[in-house]
């Protein structure tokens, strides 16, 4: 898009007048959060579709990502609200066309992973089942309702799309009964499922099946924790709209039912104890008793439960997951020269996420913590004063993804955080 909306134009002069003492943030800042509106926006009669970044594809969870810090901007501005309600349309016109999608073409194009051995079709770039891209379109329509008052996103179109995302969860619970199936034919292994395409063996939980990761890799055991716990509080976030707003307190009801296994799961099978002996959260688990704990930097993560608004930040389980998270407990948490944080096994080893650093900021209330972060983000641009995926934090000018726009938004809304100025959830 090439006409900034008025209320973005305000935002970021606000952001720079506070970056006195932080000359190169509002640099950054005034770079990163434009770029989204100018190059990663395309508008047409579905609504608007986001681009990642340097990949000619929409992630349902990106795009909710990418947008989130607009909604500041949005309580006041009609012309900020408005372009949120167009990309809140293209993710449940989305989201309609398939729930099991991860992303997805701008048009009926046959671009993407059309090899896959799954259900694809040509407005589909990518068929990974990750619960997160249910969950991330209906949390951004939650806040945007929150942030603006402003109901009229509720309408047959979104009813459409909700009823298939619980429903997919529902069915997700007993994942013997699911359709869906994903194999990729490459040498990586965590681009496919094993098991002919339906993943490892699991155990009825109450928790809802996922088969692959907000990072795009397959999980080791098919219930996610963060993923699990995201679903709990959108579901309950979907009751309260249908409830309140769309007066269907059936449906209501089967949302918070859902919630309420899902969680009973959780606090059943997806605890375990660390090399401490303190109770913490696992990341993935089997329900046949196989726990794993590690952290990945894309969100949903352990380390972001409090952002999503999923947990308390003082929480002791959330507290001790969080000492182990940022520790050689986590297999993916990095040291070096410049920087220390959270990767992925996603990108090379010891490379560290700035979407992971962002998140660390934005789960800690220490002002003086979140200063030490962002001079750390805007030092490891590689001389770009852009973020990337991950880099080297031994030589920042070793990145991936030179235009991750996912990542820029996630430093924005860690500036805009230290200047107390944040999306009401």
């Amino acid at each position: 898009m090439k006409v900034i909306p008025k209320g973005i134009n305000e935002l970021t002069d606000q952001v720079k007048s506070l970056c006195i003492k932080h000359e190169k943030w509002g640099k950054v800042f005034e770079l990163t959060f434009s770029d989204t509106i100018k190059n990663a926006l395309v508008e047409d009669e579905h609504g608007i579709f986001v681009l990642t970044g340097d990949i000619p594809a929409m992630w349902q969870r990106d795009s909710t990502a990418q947008m989130r810090p607009y909604l500041i901007a949005a309580k006041n501005d009609p012309e900020t609200a408005n372009l949120l309600k167009k990309v809140l349309q293209r993710q449940f016109f989305n989201m309609s066309l398939d729930p099991y999608a991860n992303a997805f073409n701008q048009t009926a194009n046959h671009k993407g992973h059309q090899d896959d051995q799954t259900k694809m079709g040509p407005w589909i770039w990518e068929r990974k089942y990750e619960i997160d891209s249910l969950c991330y379109p209906i949390n951004l329509a939650y806040l945007y309702w929150k942030n603006t008052d402003d109901t009229s996103i509720f309408n047959n179109e979104f009813i459409a799309a909700t009823h298939k995302a619980v429903n997919t969860l529902k069915v997700e619970q007993n994942h013997v009964d699911s359709p869906y199936t994903f194999e990729r034919f490459v040498d990586r292994p965590e681009d496919t499922l094993i098991n002919h395409g339906r993943g490892g063996d699991v155990g009825y939980t109450g928790m809802t099946w996922c088969g692959f990761r907000p990072s795009d890799d397959a999980c080791v055991y098919n219930y996610s924790i963060p993923e699990n716990m995201f679903a709990h509080g959108v579901l309950l976030q979907l009751a309260q709209i249908y409830q309140e707003v769309l007066r269907d307190s059936d449906f209501a009801a089967k949302c918070s039912i859902l919630a309420n296994e899902i969680w009973n799961g959780i606090q059943k099978y997806g605890v375990m104890t660390d090399q401490s002996g303190n109770k913490i959260f696992a990341f993935e688990v089997d329900g046949l008793g196989h726990k794993l704990f590690m952290d990945d930097a894309n969100v949903p993560d352990l380390i972001s439960l409090p952002y999503l608004g999923l947990i308390a930040a003082d929480d002791p389980l959330y507290q001790n997951t969080r000492n182990a998270v940022l520790s050689k407990q986590n297999k993916y948490y990095y040291e070096g020269k410049y920087a220390k944080g959270i990767g992925s096994p996603h990108t090379p080893a010891g490379y560290i996420w700035p979407i992971a650093l962002a998140m660390e900021g934005l789960t800690n209330s220490d002002k003086k913590y979140k200063e030490q972060i962002l001079d750390t983000l805007v030092a490891t641009t590689g001389d770009t004063n852009m973020m990337h995926e991950g880099f080297d934090p031994n030589d920042p000018t070793k990145f991936t993804r030179p235009w991750f726009s996912w990542a820029n938004m996630m430093f924005c809304e860690l500036v805009l955080d230290y200047f107390d100025l944040r999306v009401e959830k």
